[in-house]
């Protein structure tokens, strides 16, 4: 049986009366609305701030005109949105204790005239190591741009006050003009927030001796295991872009482990260790590098460079010692220049003609190193060995006494900045010390040990590591992360409440820049 087929011709005919109807209205619509007149241009609300009234003003074009006026506002959100227009971080005082606040209180700031315990909010381009930058419930912008920030978001309306009558032809024609500004606007506001290729994380420690009873150890309870020490602390530190370690003893092949000895040296396992942590850059301005032989510090030196690692601050000979550390990373040029100005001279320790050691400290070179970095338009970090603090109590007990620069350490690190420094660095402190803003510049007097076996009193098993944080190019914040280590050796991050202590304690210490 052959099956009838339906005809298809009324309904093709249907459905093109529907198109021809629908453009019909559309095209009415839009003649309709385009020939209401068009007198009124955007007005900007007085919460609008002066650099996002600018911003938008550059988009706008201001001969357009439009059926009623268009207002412009904005809103403070926890989230990025469509029309977001500014990215916001909450800081703090630089020696504040307070490492995170709420996005409630992130938004709240934004909604006062004037800071809130001490915190504002400012644009995230605005960073530049003069305040502390704060997270966002527990979110670090410049560790996670996605979720350390507030936005201030454009909102549109459209303003019938003045106008004398707004009928519904009017009122068409008025929301066809804003649909069509709201997406010409879309389109060309600048890409709000950063990526992790953006920011460039630089971790700088204090002391590392991996000696004495360290090597012992090594061969007890550590098995033998080389990158056994750093087991607690490698995931935070390797996960930077640039980890540097201030390594002052060498390594040799016959390293014997004990106490009581004051010539140090490293078993060559325990190289592992350093790169568990992911070293990058070794500090060379320890007083004891020498101390096996010259030759074990001009062994030590050709592993570094055949492993890859960076080194500055000393070297194989009194010319290779002085040469400064130049870096370039993510559009970030950074020059490091390390010192030793302490007991060390070219007869102990320092690197004299062709024999290796640490770089002693020369006031004419320094000043001209210094200026020639500056020139160059890098963000200079000068690192000093200093005096150690010999205010060690008897016993097991504290030592406040050594929080605080020593004698004429304040007014020399200060004479560093002076030079035209952008931050100094002690990082030959057995025990951690106190820091400062100095006319704007940062100094960390010293940073303790991150790995060694002084156990014998609590202040030298402590240490802090600075995380400084670069942000397309521009030095933008150092963050402190405070550490300690046990019976064990191993290094760990303090926890939260330890920290606050810890840091409260140095604060204490400092001049504050008087």
């Amino acid at each position: 049986m052959r099956v009838k087929r339906r005809n298809k011709f009324p309904l093709l005919i249907l459905v093109f009366i529907i198109v021809v109807a629908g453009v019909f209205c559309g095209v009415k619509f839009f003649l309709e609305t385009r020939s209401v007149s068009r007198d009124y241009g955007v007005s900007y609300d007085v919460d609008l701030s002066e650099q996002e009234r600018k911003t938008v003003e550059s988009l706008v074009d201001a001969e357009t005109k439009y059926a009623l006026p268009i207002k412009i506002t904005a809103k403070t959100v926890a989230n990025k949105e469509d029309f977001a227009i500014t990215e916001l971080i909450p800081t703090a005082d630089w020696y504040s204790l307070v490492e995170s606040i709420s996005s409630a209180e992130a938004l709240n700031l934004a909604s006062s005239d004037e800071n809130v315990n001490g915190y504002s909010l400012v644009e995230v381009d605005r960073l530049d190591g003069t305040r502390k930058l704060l997270a966002i419930d527990d979110n670090y912008y410049l560790d996670n741009p996605e979720k350390g920030a507030i936005y201030r978001v454009l909102e549109f309306s459209l303003d019938e006050s003045g106008v004398e009558k707004v009928d519904d032809k009017r009122r068409a024609a008025a929301e066809f003009d804003l649909a069509e500004f709201k997406n010409q606007l879309k389109d060309k506001l600048p890409a709000l927030g950063n990526k992790k290729e953006n920011i460039l994380t630089f971790a700088q420690t204090g002391v590392t001796a991996l000696s004495r009873a360290m090597v012992s150890h090594l061969n007890g309870a550590a098995g033998g295991n080389g990158a056994y020490f750093a087991e607690n602390i490698k995931d935070f530190l390797s996960s930077k872009d640039l980890t540097h370690i201030s390594n002052e003893v060498s390594f040799a092949d016959s390293c014997q482990g004990g106490t009581n000895t004051v010539v140090l040296c490293s078993d060559w396992r325990m190289l592992e260790t350093i790169k568990a942590i992911g070293t990058d850059i070794i500090e060379l301005t320890g007083n004891h590098n020498n101390d096996y032989s010259a030759q074990a510090n001009t062994n030590t030196i050709a592993k570094y460079e055949e492993l890859g690692f960076k080194t500055f601050g000393g070297g194989k000979n009194e010319e290779a010692a002085r040469i400064p550390l130049e870096l370039n990373e993510k559009n970030t040029k950074i020059t490091l220049l390390g010192y030793n100005q302490s007991t060390t001279s070219k007869q102990y320790g320092g690197a004299n003609g062709s024999t290796p050691g640490a770089n002693i400290y020369d006031e004419a070179i320094a000043k001209q190193q210094i200026t020639e970095a500056k020139a160059r338009g890098d963000y200079v970090i000068v690192d000093v060995q200093y005096y150690e603090c010999y205010s060690y109590p008897d016993g097991y007990t504290e030592m406040p006494a050594c929080d605080y620069p020593i004698a004429n350490q304040k007014a020399f690190f200060r004479h560093l900045v002076d030079l035209g420094t952008d931050m100094v660095v002690g990082t030959q402190a057995h025990q951690p010390q106190t820091f400062e803003l100095y006319d704007g510049k940062p100094i960390y007097y010293g940073l303790g040990n991150l790995f060694f076996d002084q156990t014998y009193w609590p202040g030298t098993t402590r240490g802090y590591i600075l995380t400084h944080y670069f942000l397309n190019g521009k030095y933008a914040q150092t963050r402190i992360s405070p550490t300690v280590y046990g019976a064990t050796y191993q290094t760990r991050l303090m926890d939260a409440d330890s920290a606050q202590a810890f840091l409260s304690r140095l604060i204490e210490a400092s001049p504050h820049g008087e």
